[in-house]
């Protein structure tokens, strides 16, 4: 029986997808489903303290979205474009992997510019190739150190915030977008089932004797794009740069051989440690790619338990969420999230699956 994508669709009313963070990050609102019973309880963010007990372990990924989006213009005709920031290709060269809008005015051999808030040009780039039909590779022109070209960039990128937040990005984003243990730079995309993470709760974790291992993914554009196929065995994921420690590895297994919780917060956490399972079915230590697409049926090997917020129809990570949860269980409270009126998506409520 092949696993098809129409069994993920749903009718989700736009004015359930989130445009703004709730006040406090620990005070969204929480489903918890229990996959043994189906019982279903609706909770608010912080009393997730109350599912989690000393020893348990929690997986959080430590990526940090930088700021991809720039504005420009074109050389001589003055026309603005838009660069959105994939993945740095060489360091040394300042060679990027970019999306550029509108594509047709933008060719190889073209400079773009990029001012600063006086209306000069703080940064130049050349554009070196097309990758894809809005693909492009370029070149920055910049003379000055790695540091100053990192602040340049900083400086004049946007927020990358997912076209489903219908606005353009505010000072609240910078800090909202962003987990508060965010630390390596290198995602166009926030592992948004952390955002709703508060230091006091993750002190009060901390306290109760609950374990924290971190691991790093970067996430790309390709956890938005769209699925075009229906049968799923035949969908290709984008390939994304993961690392995962040896000490995250042993504070894992440590837990998994004591017979505790293990909680991957976020799809990316689940996909990362799914994709780095030894051979005794523990965590390994490992760094590289991976595109690994997770859809029922399939059989988890590390995490028992998942956070992560509620996502859109016919998404692949509705599809890893309901490989773990149970297909009918989870498209059952997804109906009842509508029908209560949770938040979805990057800026919406949570789901702790146990």
């Amino acid at each position: 029986m092949r696993t098809k994508l129409s069994q993920f669709n749903f009718n989700l009313p736009k004015e359930l997808v989130a445009q703004y963070p709730s006040d406090e990050r620990d005070q969204s609102r929480l489903m918890v489903v229990h996959r043994q019973t189906g019982k279903v309880e609706h909770k608010v963010f912080k009393d997730l303290l109350n599912y989690f007990n000393d020893g348990d372990v929690m997986i959080f990924n430590n990526t940090k979205v930088f700021p991809a989006r720039l504005f420009g213009q074109k050389e001589k005709t003055g026309a603005k474009i838009e660069v959105f920031l994939l993945r740095e290709l060489n360091h040394d060269a300042r060679l990027w992997d970019v999306l550029v809008d509108p594509a047709r005015k933008i060719r190889v051999g073209n400079k773009l510019y990029f001012e600063d808030e006086h209306g000069n040009d703080a940064l130049v780039a050349e554009v070196v190739d097309n990758t894809t039909s809005r693909g492009r590779t370029i070149r920055f022109l910049f003379d000055g150190t790695d540091d100053d070209f990192q602040n340049e960039l900083l400086k004049l990128g946007n927020t990358p915030l997912p076209k489903y937040i219908e606005r353009e990005p505010e000072a609240v984003d910078r800090e909202r977008y962003q987990t508060i243990y965010a630390k390596e730079i290198g995602a166009v995309a926030a592992p948004t089932a952390g955002l709703h993470f508060s230091r006091e709760l993750m002190k009060r974790l901390e306290l109760k004797g609950v374990n924290f291992a971190e691991l790093t993914l970067h996430i790309g554009l390709g956890t938005f794009r769209t699925i075009d196929v229906e049968d799923l065995s035949k969908h290709k994921m984008e390939a994304e740069y993961f690392r995962i420690s040896a000490a995250a590895a042993e504070t894992v297994n440590k837990g998994l051989q004591n017979h505790k919780k293990v909680c991957a917060v976020g799809t990316t956490v689940m996909r990362s440690v799914e994709t780095a399972v030894s051979a005794e079915h523990m965590l390994k230590q490992v760094e590289g790619w991976t595109n690994k697409f997770i859809y029922p049926p399939y059989e988890f090997s590390i995490a028992n338990s998942m956070v992560t917020n509620f996502h859109l129809p016919k998404s692949s990570l509705l599809i890893l969420v309901s490989a773990f949860g149970g297909l009918d269980l989870i498209m059952d409270a997804y109906n009842e999230a509508v029908k209560e009126k949770y938040r979805f998506y990057s800026y919406g409520d949570a789901m702790l699956i146990l």
